[in-house]
């Protein structure tokens, strides 16, 4: 496909669950959490009260808010994408000046999307379809919600500095949520592919990310970097996960090359004809054994298909938690809830 696509070529999906383009294990970390009925309630009224409602008031007086008079073309892309993906309600956008390549979403009730000036100048049609696409898969997924859990325990972190054993504990808990965080921008990217059907734009939008500035870059070297970054060398693994353990989004290179894997796997074109998990079937504590195990065989298909020796051990590990989380889950669960 390509970047002129008609919006009446495009498929729409009615009804279709984030679970349907959920990274399998940003799902299984969901699916536990979702399960959990204090979580939600808890979270968002600590999170809702302050910073939800501080925010947007910063948004509202300080960036452009995007509506049928301001940034007209941005405001059909928003109503196209939410239509494609059947939203009742439609997330609010803005526009802040900043040069740097970036979008957010904020909130939990009600989220609303920030795009940084210079996407807007910088990227065309079809890959701010893919930005907003992106970000409103994050609306749709509740990532806002159990990103303020791990924003919490970073400061928990900090009052803990006294207690050398509880902060070691927290660090443990904060990296393994900011694994999840990285996951959760691959779901992002195939929200963000679901709602252009357009590879080249979302890789190009990459490719933007990581430095080109303007058909500078052969796309087949640019994903061979993907293939070198593996590598096989136990002092590269280190210095990886080192680098890693804070980030907040995937690399450049990786995202890129884990994407186009997506576009070209049978998952996304089965979603394409129509099949995919919808909303009205969401039961958490009913999908949380299915969704732990699609985590843990992720786990194990990135460990078979790596060639670094310490993301080998790495997946492995998370492989054995979520199949024993399944399994537990398994024993405890009432009568057909986890069927």
């Amino acid at each position: 496909m390509t970047g002129d696509i008609e919006q009446s070529s495009r498929v729409r999906f009615p009804g279709i669950s984030p679970r349907a383009y959920e990274h399998p294990a940003d799902r299984g970390a969901l699916a536990v959490l979702r399960a959990v009925p204090a979580v939600a309630p808890i979270v968002k009224a600590v999170a809702g009260a302050f910073s939800e409602r501080g925010e947007r008031l910063v948004q509202i007086a300080s960036s452009v808010r995007v509506g049928p008079k301001q940034y007209p073309d941005l405001h059909r892309l928003q109503n196209e994408i939410a239509a494609a993906f059947d939203l009742a309600e439609v997330p609010e956008l803005f526009v802040r000046h900043s040069p740097v390549l970036n979008a957010g979403t904020r909130g939990i009730d009600k989220p609303f999307i920030v795009l940084n000036s210079a996407l807007v100048e910088r990227f065309d049609r079809e890959q701010l379809r893919w930005v907003i696409g992106h970000e409103m898969g994050h609306a749709m997924s509740g990532h806002a919600l159990y990103n303020t859990i791990l924003e919490r325990l970073i400061g928990l972190r900090g009052a803990l500095g006294w207690n050398a054993a509880g902060a070691l504990a927290v660090r443990g808990v904060i990296a393994a949520l900011y694994e999840w965080q990285r996951k959760t921008e691959l779901s992002g990217d195939r929200a963000g592919l679901l709602a252009g059907q357009d590879p080249r734009a979302a890789l190009r939008v990459h490719l933007a990310l990581a430095g080109d500035v303007g058909d500078q870059v052969d796309i087949a070297s640019f994903l061979e970097q993907a293939k070198e970054y593996e590598g096989e060398d136990i002092r590269d693994s280190v210095l990886k996960l080192m680098d890693n353990e804070h980030r907040t989004h995937p690399l450049a290179v990786v995202r890129a090359a884990e994407l186009q894997r997506w576009a070209a796997s049978e998952e996304y074109r089965t979603i394409l004809t129509g099949s995919y998990a919808r909303r009205e079937d969401d039961h958490p504590t009913n999908n949380l054994t299915d969704d732990i195990r699609g985590a843990a065989r992720s786990y194990r298909d990135s460990m078979s298909n790596s060639a670094d020796p310490l993301i080998k051990t790495i997946n492995d590990i998370g492989e054995t938690v979520m199949g024993a989380a399944g399994r537990m889950w398994s024993k405890v669960a009432p009568n057909g809830a986890a069927e």
